[in-house]
């Protein structure tokens, strides 16, 4: 789906969003006529995107926003506008975090106090998980 170029504004909003930091204002160096970003992502990869000065509702030229989404931010157009309308960054490859996660103390004393097997353990609930340690250290 394609939509117009975003602004200098809008792109500044998705960074925010999706938690990018600022290293560098217009005003940060001399002869520096843009905003900077950088996001980490946990490939190591450092992206950077500028954001021409002043950050106002100036409109990208197609071109250059087809660079920016592609180059600099490594997004396509509909996670792009998600993020800036919806305030849903976009999937960058981070892994799920379950929702129940045992802390690797507990797994830990489960395994070499307990004397489990790990997918015995992969299939407990935290509550399940801390009540068998509790019968281990209980003696029952």
């Amino acid at each position: 789906m394609s939509r117009s170029p975003g602004t200098r504004a809008e792109h500044e909003k998705f960074c925010r969003v999706e938690g990018w930091r600022r290293v560098r204002n217009a005003r940060g160096r001399t002869g520096s006529h843009h905003v900077t970003y950088e996001l980490a992502l946990p490939d190591t990869r450092v992206l950077r995107t500028r954001i021409s000065h002043p950050v106002d509702p100036s409109t990208y030229g197609p071109r250059l926003w087809q660079h920016i989404l592609r180059d600099q931010l490594e997004v396509d157009e509909d996670g792009f506008w998600r993020c800036v309308r919806e305030g849903v960054p976009p999937e960058r490859g981070l892994p799920a975090q379950p929702e129940e996660a045992l802390p690797a103390d507990l797994m830990y004393l489960l395994v070499h106090r307990v004397g489990l097997r790990e997918s015995e353990i992969a299939v407990m609930s935290r509550t399940e998980a801390i009540e068998a340690l509790r019968r281990y250290w209980s003696g029952e």
